[in-house]
């Protein structure tokens, strides 16, 4: 549970951030990171098509330069888009400096393929998700003037080799609950899993009586 559901402490680090949405409603929020590619993003939508739910795609900008088209078929499909940096950085690797910029192309990316596909409307704040779940806390500081920083409430952990498609899918019954926002992956180490355990999760769901909302 320390690694499927954030820690107290860990959310207290980050305070602007959500973690998780309103807990008096039996909703769920999807999220997927990382893409998009055509190797697992095709299958993404098409799930989502057929069971009628709307999520929130954090892409990497160097993919939404390779694939626009898939891109732009998140956007059509009435799917949220947010920030997850341009080259898919991990904040201590790098300068403030660095990191902000990086994020800043990933911006101009997502809204020149989409107009304000990142920003519901005039005034709201993009939505941004760090690589890995972490920040220095000087990128935190600046990113949370410009962004709305979404974290999660269940990370799925169907990136990890050491998981099946039924532990995937045991993660999501185990730990989601109202107001989860549930991170699974638009990538390579994830989609074999995801064939199998996505459409049984949110199958599961729907049979809870969960709605399907994005940020």
């Amino acid at each position: 549970m320390i690694i499927e559901q954030p820690a107290k402490w860990l959310r207290w680090l980050y305070p602007k951030a959500i973690w998780r949405m309103d807990s008096s409603e039996r909703s769920i929020y999807l999220t997927f990171d990382d893409g998009p590619i055509p190797e697992s993003t095709p299958f993404l939508l098409e799930t989502l098509d057929k069971y009628g739910v709307k999520a929130t795609f954090f892409v990497v900008g160097e993919n939404v330069r390779k694939y626009p088209e898939l891109f732009r078929q998140i956007v059509e499909k009435g799917h949220q888009v947010g920030n997850h940096t341009n080259h898919h950085l991990g904040s201590f690797k790098h300068w403030t400096a660095t990191y902000l910029i990086d994020t800043y192309e990933c911006q101009l990316l997502i809204k020149g393929e989409a107009p304000l596909s990142g920003e519901k409307s005039e005034g709201t704040m993009p939505l941004f998700r760090p690589p890995h779940g972490w920040m220095r806390h000087s990128i935190y500081y600046w990113l949370s003037k410009r962004y709305r920083i979404v974290m999660w409430d269940l990370v799925t952990r169907d990136y990890s080799k050491w998981l099946t498609a039924d532990d995937v899918y045991d993660n999501v019954r185990r730990y989601a609950r109202n107001g989860s926002i549930v991170t699974f992956h638009d990538s390579l180490k994830s989609i074999d899993k995801l064939r199998t355990a996505l459409p049984r999760a949110i199958e599961w769901l729907q049979a809870e009586g969960y709605e399907f909302k994005t940020i």
